[in-house]
């Protein structure tokens, strides 16, 4: 599939911004956009050359926002499509906010988020609330970039793949544990682990919006369809090595006010434990997605869990 210009991917509105202000951060990823106020009231000309600059840049950040509350960070979300409920198995505030708080868990493992259903969250929205005074960095991975720049064999290759995403992955094989689960960690795996639900994605998925293949991996996938465990490991491994390798990423110092804003259907992304035992405390809220389309027409299936009281299925 041939890779869109800018105009296309952007809907026109390429790099003329007339209501916002962006001014990008990485080479092929990240973007600061400066000239909203996060709330209900951003209009739709605003809205609409921002949702074109995430488009573009995967991520975007938003600086200077501590008026936010958790009804402005709605409000907000909501101009940007039909929002979630806070996680499939994680009650969060019962209605749309997801709080990230390093007393319960610390997801330092690259991941997109909510793989295992079928209908994956489009975008994310993360809100700073509390944060150490050092380290707690995000880095960000460009997930279609990723499939870009592999070799055409490779491409060939994984375009033919399927995956089984699973929200009862191995957190120790993922980041082997030192001293032990606290409680309050172990009661969110628990809750996090309630309700099992099992997806089987393509490997490569088309982007509703701008019609780009994008590598659908991370810590959530289980396995590649017909494929023995050793080769899938190895197969696994080779790409996320491609889609992690630094110059294909962006990391992020977070300061007081700060939004992150990321397209969930191009990237993946990793919070860094680097902050000892000191608070870290965001606050996610989704908006729907559609179900995955690979690159020869098939899409997801079901295997176990309906995610159907999580978020309906976006136009």
């Amino acid at each position: 599939m041939t890779r869109l210009h800018d105009s296309e991917t952007l809907g026109g509105i390429g790099d003329s911004y007339q209501h916002i202000e962006v001014t990008q951060v990485g080479g092929v990823i990240g973007a600061v956009v400066g000239g909203i106020r996060v709330g209900g009231e951003v209009g739709p000309a605003a809205v609409a050359e921002l949702r074109a600059a995430l488009l573009r840049h995967r991520v975007v950040f938003l600086r200077d926002q501590q008026h936010a509350t958790d009804a402005d960070q709605l409000a907000f979300t909501t101009l940007l499509g039909t929002v979630t409920k806070p996680h499939p198995t994680v009650t969060g505030d019962g209605q749309a906010v997801l709080p990230i708080d390093s007393e319960r868990g610390k997801a330092n493992s690259w991941h997109t988020d909510v793989t295992f259903v079928d209908r994956i969250p489009a975008i994310s929205v993360l809100r700073a609330i509390t944060l150490p005074p050092y380290g707690g960095t995000t880095v960000w991975a460009n997930t279609v970039e990723a499939y870009r720049r592999l070799h055409p064999g490779l491409q060939a290759l994984v375009g033919r793949l399927r995956a089984v995403h699973s929200n009862l992955y191995d957190y120790a094989q993922q980041r082997p544990l030192i001293g032990g689960v606290d409680v309050k960690e172990e009661e969110y795996r628990e809750e996090f682990r309630s309700v099992e639900f099992e997806t089987e994605h393509p490997v490569v998925r088309i982007h509703p919006e701008t019609g780009e293949p994008s590598l659908l991996l991370g810590h959530f996938v289980r396995s590649f369809t017909g494929l023995s465990s050793a080769d899938f490991q190895d197969l696994f491994a080779l790409l996320q090595r491609h889609i992690t390798c630094l110059e294909n990423t962006v990391r992020w110092t977070w300061r007081d006010g700060d939004i992150a804003i990321w397209d969930n259907r191009a990237t993946q992304h990793y919070a860094v434990a680097d902050y000892d035992d000191r608070p870290r405390r965001l606050h996610r809220i989704t908006v729907a997605g559609d179900i995955p389309v690979g690159i020869d027409g098939d899409t997801s299936v079901v295997i176990k869990g309906d995610a159907g009281a999580f978020s309906p299925v976006a136009a």
